[in-house]
């Protein structure tokens, strides 16, 4: 099982970040991937638009042809799983 810990942090002048949390023992093995907030890695931010998040997906091309893919299987409504609330409340009602 998979658990998240989310953290804040900035990354030093020798390129090192850390990482603090007691909720970890020592030795445990954890997978990290960084998120870097676009303006950090922009040269000037404050002179650029946010770009939109449909502009984002399609500037990569990969990303692009995932899009719009999903976007064609909607319209021709193929590999859709469809059910109804009523279905979905009996496989998956953790309540009851």
């Amino acid at each position: 099982m998979l658990n998240g810990i989310k953290q804040r942090g900035v990354v030093s002048k020798d390129g090192t970040i850390e990482i603090q949390t007691p909720e970890l023992p020592e030795g445990t093995v954890v997978e990290v991937i960084i998120l870097v907030e676009s303006e950090a890695i922009e040269s000037d931010s404050s002179s650029q638009i946010p770009q939109d998040t449909t502009e984002y997906l399609l500037s990569n091309e990969a990303n692009r042809r995932h899009l719009l893919t999903g976007i064609q299987n909607i319209e021709t409504n193929t590999n859709l799983v469809s059910f109804t609330l009523e279905e979905w409340n009996e496989e998956h009602n953790i309540h009851s």
